[in-house]
């Protein structure tokens, strides 16, 4: 080291005793001093807590209307009226050829529209299979978690047996109320590596003794997440956060709060606001209240017996009344200044707040485009389309998928589907595609156009620009061509209904006007 660099050294600042690089991990700055949150897993962050955070979601979600329309606007867009199954077999890996696949694809569609259609797809008999997806996510929404067992169980007016019983997360708890351990987190067993292997679900719920419904509240049922054969015994919803973690929370759990303080202050407003209104002004005396009360004998009683004797003669307030008053009294007006000015602005911030947290668009959340020109509300649909779809991605991979996977078992061991080697390649004839709802057009018109654009461009296919709108491209030429067909029969030439006049588009900035768990396999 050089002499000068040295006496550099010597002569520079020795840091500060508790200084630190990143100004957020101080200690010791007057903003920060007192924030010292703990450290933890992600169970041991989460599962404490867990309990009344789901029972906070659904009191909001019961009692306040924007926190059961943003779970309601998730579930239409996420799941709506179902999730459509487009099997895609996997012909190449099969050694088949593209005209297979089709036939295999329509058989199998067809068995699957069979059984989903029918309520006997649920052990209640009282759901479709849209039923049990919006309710699986819904309850993922609102509790975090979903959970659902399939069953096999032979019915009559069926050709299938298996079935699946959706079970409330509460039910998803540690026997006995045994302490969190490092095998048994959150009513699940885990080996080393995490893998679930065990369920332990209560036979009824814990609230049901609460309510007098008393039932076998104390006992628990431990059921493997799989059979000796690989068979799923237990479909287990929840978004992960972090490594390690074994339940779902809320969708609201980061805005609980501000939601149950706007809805109080909102409560408050709304209060103030009706009393104001019911108050239309005072009568003042100038007697005081010491005076007042030795005048009816010294006691509160007194002079509210002649407070009431006097204003049971006196005219109520109404339009032109004239109000007659005591020597000494006068009428002052009542104006009072509610709702608040900056009312609606604050409400505004803070729902602003609450939708991000949930990805939701502020208009979307409040059902509200007034104020929004076309480009921010396609901008903000365009956003929320990324959650949507992010969200049923999710769902179709860990709910419906699995769902479709038990039920082929059965519909090939059943010899109803054709698939010779079906174990060995499972993964080939599971493969599949799901469409959910349609994605919406803030201009229908122009959106159609974009979409011819990029099919011409060979950008974009039919296949995916029907599954947009929630439709299946195979279903609609089918249909074209059964109306072209009918359109020649009756002597209509199809041409003409295609000449159509150009459309001048006129750019407008405002939206308004413009623009048990046994089934097949035991054997194999």
């Amino acid at each position: 080291m050089g002499q000068r660099t040295r006496k550099r050294l010597e002569k520079s600042p020795m840091p500060r005793l508790g200084a630190v690089s990143h100004q957020g991990a101080s200690t010791t700055s007057q903003q920060l001093a007192s924030w010292l949150p703990i450290r933890a897993s992600a169970d041991a962050d989460l599962l404490p807590e867990l309990g009344t955070l789901v029972s906070r979601s659904r009191d909001l979600t019961r009692n306040n209307g924007i926190a059961a329309a943003g779970v309601q606007t998730l579930v239409d867009n996420v799941v709506g009226v179902g999730l459509r199954l487009s099997a895609l077999p996997d012909y190449r890996a099969l050694g088949q050829s593209a005209e297979w696949a089709m036939d295999w694809q329509r058989t199998t569609e067809r068995l699957w529209r069979e059984w989903a259609d029918s309520p006997h797809c649920d052990a209640a008999c009282t759901l479709n299979f849209a039923g049990l997806t919006e309710l699986m996510f819904r309850s993922q929404v609102m509790n975090g978690d979903a959970v659902a067992l399939p069953l096999w169980l032979p019915r009559p007016g069926s050709r299938f047996a298996s079935c699946l019983q959706v079970v409330e997360s509460d039910r998803l708890s540690n026997p006995g109320g045994q302490v969190d351990s490092a095998s048994l987190r959150g009513g699940i067993e885990h080996d080393t590596y995490g893998a679930p292997q065990a369920y332990h679900i209560r036979q009824s719920h814990p609230g049901d003794y609460l309510m007098g419904m008393i039932g076998d509240t104390g006992v628990w049922q431990r059921i493997p997440a799989r059979t000796a054969w690989g068979r799923r015994r237990v479909i287990h919803l929840h978004d992960k956060e972090r490594s390690g973690q074994s339940r779902g929370k809320p969708v609201i759990s980061a805005v609980i709060q501000q939601f149950k303080m706007l809805d109080k202050y909102s409560g408050a407003e709304l209060d103030a606001a009706v009393i104001n209104a019911m108050m239309a002004a005072f009568i003042e005396t100038e007697m005081s209240s010491e005076d007042l009360f030795e005048l009816m004998g010294g006691t509160a009683e007194g002079m509210d017996k002649e407070i009431r004797k006097r204003n049971r003669g006196r005219p109520r307030l109404k339009p032109g009344a004239i109000i007659p008053l005591y020597p000494g009294e006068k009428m002052s007006p009542f104006m009072p200044a509610r709702p608040a000015a900056q009312f609606e602005a604050f409400t505004v911030a803070v729902m602003r707040h609450i939708a991000a947290s949930m990805g939701l668009p502020y208009e979307l959340l409040l059902k509200d485009f007034s104020k929004t020109n076309y480009s921010s509300a396609r901008a903000a649909l365009l956003e929320a389309w990324r959650t949507f779809r992010g969200r049923r991605e999710k769902l179709a991979d860990y709910w419906a998928q699995p769902c479709y996977e038990l039920w082929l078992e059965e519909a090939v061991n059943a010899g109803l589907i054709d698939a010779p080697g079906f174990y060995e390649h499972r993964a080939a004839y599971c493969r599949s595609k799901w469409i959910g709802p349609g994605r919406g057009w803030v201009d229908p018109v122009k959106e159609a156009q974009a979409a011819q654009i990029r099919m011409n461009a060979g950008i974009s296919t039919l296949e995916a620009e029907c599954a947009e709108q929630g439709l299946d491209w195979e279903e609609v030429l089918e249909q074209r061509a059964r109306e072209l067909t009918r359109l020649r029969e009756l002597g209509i030439d199809p041409a003409s209904l295609a000449a159509v006049a150009p459309v001048t588009f006129v750019e407008n900035q405002n939206v308004k006007g413009a623009d048990d768990g046994q089934g097949p396999g035991s054997t194999a």
